[in-house]
């Protein structure tokens, strides 16, 4: 046998085998082809071994030596293989890597290895690779001042955008044009039939007084799907309308049965405080802007709906898809009293007309002469007259989409509300213009300097956004099946400019990470240096604001378990004074400083945050953020431990609840940290865990028609952890006032809901861990 070795080793080159590998079109890697070749070359390309040279002499013919020659000939063909496949394996993986500043994240999709199957001995380039960074400035750099500037001008010298009316469509028709225009991969138009409340003939206040009625106001503005006719009523402040301010007043023994409920508007949405007084028995309700918190707007009227919720009310829970027909049903949160808005010049007025108890000190405003109520010798009574009228209209929300290349069935939403009843430069101008400015830039950043997202992006422009983000809800509704599965963030651009100094935001706890490292790679432009991180500070977490009924964002948190953020700039302390008046203009807007840079740093924040999203291998998505979440609510319920064992219940279950989410978000940490993050099957797997989060803590309990805002931490009702929080609190301040029934009802949705999210964080049904 040695002989026969040493023969084989000894002799002129013969032949030697060359290794190639190729990357197939429909990404398998596995093909390797093998070539025989007689050409004498040296070396190879990188990621090929060197050429395998053997020599021998002349053959013999001899069984034994042809046996040996076979087999030297096949381990060749090994090690040759071997090293031609790890050479190439360990290219792919140094390339799946890219820079972020620390050097640890990932690289973009754009990255391709192709080699054309008959050239195998060419190498050919691939589209360019973006690591974040350079995405970032890529960004930052295409977005445009001017753009900005020229989108909001076509909100100048119109009066009216309202939804389904001329001014909303002509717009509708613009951006349908403009997102083509970008070359997007797709634009459409959703149509909905829905029912809407509009002005009728004037509605009016006035003032009842023996026998004699005096016209106090006949506003142009109204409130959307008040009760129609009318009422009247002793008049009774009740400051902003907080359940707070009204118990305040029923201490004092002040029977509001039959009353008209006088409040100003801030702090909570007008249907809030509606729904408060109708709680409290009033049979009507007055809002006006106070001068203390908006500024120069005694004469103002603002619009308003008084709908305890989201979308067309007269549909809830479906879709209002005009080839859906549906049983007469209205939802529960219609007001069933009469509201309309007044101006702060007749409520000074109406003041002066009551002769009662002063107001408290603290709720005083800017109105002089503030009362409570009147004498109880007064006969004095306010008539309230409604004449709104329902209509049917068709109202568009006007999509566009960019495609991702590796997952385009996962979406990032952006959207902005279009309509307005004024001119709405603040409410929605600013929410569209940079709506389109951020679908021109990315679109571009696609189409001309080849980044490749992994996901899709899709930008939205809502109708009647004014009367509930019906537009957004109804989308919702109508696509609820696949958007909870596919939708993983929405971000809102609505009113993102009220004001310079102060910035306000509401968001999932999911997106707070990722949010922190947009507003630090954004610059403050208001002044000459610093990011906007420097802005809100290090404790920024603890001022995020919960989001409103009015806010678009809400029904995608609340009914759709969708992740969400919602930002913008604003003055500390200081309502904008015309949102939602007539006087809601391009020239007033224009009267904060730095419109347009602070337009320009807003549309940066929100692309960065969805670049980002289709950017990484990872969601980026902070699902341990909720642990904490979880943890802080813990320590509120564990003073009232004590309270509940005197019941017979315990807080235990509860607890451990919460323990369970905590090993899951663990254990997925883990998974991640160890997986293969070069398999795409994996990464969507993992992917889809982390994306599901924010769905899981919609109590599944519930029926979405009649408790919509499902969600345990956001949503409206008494599955809500917040709900719980304040019956527990009831125990040591009204002991007998509590429902135990429903206290234990409360205590079972929430653990059972977060438990159900544990387990679907876990992923497979055999991990999870049925055992407290």
């Amino acid at each position: 046998s040695h002989d026969c070795l040493s023969t084989q080793f000894g002799g002129e080159p013969m032949l030697y085998t060359r290794f190639s590998i190729a990357r197939q079109t429909d990404g398998d890697n596995s093909h390797v082809e093998m070539k025989l070749s007689a050409d004498d070359e040296e070396g190879g390309e990188i990621g090929r071994p060197e050429h395998l040279h053997a020599s021998m002499p002349p053959p013999q013919r001899s069984g034994k030596n042809l046996c040996f020659l076979i087999i030297a000939a096949l381990l060749l063909l090994l090690i040759g293989f071997l090293i031609g496949y790890l050479s190439y394996r360990g290219r792919m993986q140094k390339a799946s890597r890219c820079l972020d500043g620390s050097g640890k994240c990932e690289m973009t999709p754009t990255t391709s290895y192709l080699a054309d199957d008959e050239t195998e001995e060419e190498e050919v380039p691939g589209p360019p690779i973006f690591y974040w960074p350079q995405l970032r400035d890529l960004l930052s750099n295409k977005l445009s001042v001017s753009h900005l500037e020229d989108n909001l001008r076509q909100r100048a010298n119109q009066y009216s955008f309202e939804a389904g009316q001329s001014g909303d469509e002509s717009t509708a028709s613009y951006i349908h044009d403009q997102f083509t225009s970008f070359l997007l991969d797709e634009v459409w138009n959703d149509e909905h039939y829905i029912k809407l409340q509009v002005k009728g003939s004037n509605n009016k206040v006035s003032i009842l007084e023996d026998g004699k009625e005096e016209i106090l106001e006949s506003p142009d503005a109204y409130v959307a799907y008040s009760e129609g006719g009318s009422v009247a009523g002793k008049p009774v402040y009740v400051n902003y309308g907080l359940k707070a301010d009204f118990q305040k007043i029923q201490k004092l023994d002040v029977s509001l049965n039959g009353t008209i409920i006088i409040f100003r508007a801030g702090k909570i949405t007008l249907a809030e405080k509606v729904a408060n007084a109708k709680e409290a028995g009033a049979v009507g309700a007055l809002m006006y802007l106070d001068p203390s918190d908006y500024k120069n707007t005694d004469a103002l009227v603002p619009f308003g709906h008084a709908h305890l919720g989201t979308g067309d009310p007269f549909t809830p829970g479906f879709p209002s898809f005009n080839h859906t027909q549906f049983p007469p049903v209205e939802s529960s949160g219609l007001p069933r009293i009469a509201v309309q808005t007044i101006s702060s010049q007749a409520v000074a007025k109406l003041f002066r007309k009551m002769d009662g108890e002063q107001c408290l000190p603290e709720w005083k405003g800017g109105v002089i002469g503030c009362k409570v109520m009147l004498s109880g010798t007064s006969n004095m009574t306010v008539k309230l007259s409604v004449k709104n009228v329902m209509v049917d209209r068709k109202i568009l929300n006007i999509f566009g989409a960019i495609k991702g290349f590796e997952e385009p069935d996962r979406y990032v939403v952006i959207g902005a509300q279009r309509d307005s009843w004024g001119p709405g430069a603040a409410k929605a101008g600013v929410g569209t213009a940079m709506l389109l400015e951020l679908a021109r830039v990315i679109s571009d950043i696609v189409k001309y300097d080849g980044y490749k997202p992994r996901r899709s992006i899709i930008f939205a422009s809502w109708s009647a956004g004014e009367y509930g983000a019906v537009g957004a809800t109804e989308w919702l509704e109508g696509y609820s099946a696949t958007l909870h599965a596919k939708a993983f963030t929405y971000i809102n651009l609505d009113a993102a400019v009220l004001g310079f100094n102060h910035m306000k935001i509401s968001a999932s706890p999911l997106l707070y990470t990722l949010l922190e490292k947009a507003i630090k790679g954004v610059k403050d432009p208001t002044k000459d240096s610093g990011s906007l991180y420097d802005r809100v500070g290090a404790d920024w977490v603890k001022t995020v604001v919960p989001l409103g009924l009015d806010n678009a964002a809400f029904p995608f948190l609340a009914y759709a378990g969708i992740p969400v953020v919602s930002f913008g700039f604003c003055n500390k302390d200081e309502e904008y004074p015309f949102l939602g008046t007539t006087q809601d203009t391009v020239e007033n807007l224009k009267m904060n400083d730095k419109l347009y840079a602070l337009m320009r740093a807003a549309a940066e924040v929100a692309g960065q945050i969805a670049l980002r999203l289709t950017h990484d291998h990872e969601l980026f998505l902070d699902f341990e953020r909720y642990d904490e979440e979880l943890l802080a609510f813990q320590e509120k319920f564990l003073p009232y431990d004590r309270h509940v064992r005197a019941l017979g219940l315990t807080l235990k279950w509860l607890f451990f609840a919460r323990g369970d989410f905590r090993r899951a978000t663990d254990a997925l940490r883990r998974d991640i940290t160890n997986s293969d993050r070069e398999n795409r099957i994996v990464r969507r797997a993992l992917n889809d865990r982390i994306m599901k989060v924010e769905y899981d803590f919609l109590s599944p309990y519930l029926s979405p028609k009649v408790a919509p805002f499902r969600h345990i931490f956001f949503g409206k009702g008494s599955h809500t952890l917040q709900s719980l929080l304040e019956n527990l609190q009831l125990l040591t301040t009204s002991r007998d006032s509590v429902d135990v029934n429903k206290l234990k009802e409360q205590l079972a949705l929430a653990t059972w809901t977060i438990k159900g999210a544990a387990n679907a964080l876990v992923g497979d049904i055999w991990d999870t861990d049925n055992e407290f």
